[in-house]
């Protein structure tokens, strides 16, 4: 399961109110990359074949079946801060991750770049 904090829910109804998104959700995707691995794709979409559809407060949260296994338990949060704002992932199956933040790696999965644990 993957859950959205308050604010965060707030700031995809927002962006989700529109007549274009009519349907759509937050997808959270995990793709290949970074020194660590792994790195968060965020974007509202349309649910697909296979995904699994997770409801928090009448916004969707969409998730591939390949990503589940890196999500599940996740919380989708929104920050605020000087040095801007966004969406973050905090994500109870992260063990090591990179230096700016932005990669990632889970139990069971090698490093790449050398990273170490």
């Amino acid at each position: 399961m993957v859950t959205l904090t308050d604010i965060a829910a707030q700031k995809i109804g927002t962006l989700l109110s529109d007549e274009e998104h009519a349907g759509a959700g937050l997808r959270v995707a995990v793709r290949g990359g970074g020194c660590s691995g792994f790195q968060y794709q965020l974007a509202l979409d349309e649910p697909r074949e296979g995904d699994k559809v997770f409801e928090h407060e009448g916004l969707r949260i969409l998730v591939d079946e390949m990503s589940l296994r890196y999500v599940d338990g996740s919380t989708v949060d929104y920050t605020e801060s000087l040095m801007g704002a966004g969406f973050q992932v905090e994500n109870p199956n992260v063990v090591a991750s990179c230096g700016c933040g932005s990669s990632f790696r889970v139990a069971d999965e090698d490093p790449s770049c050398g990273a170490s644990a």
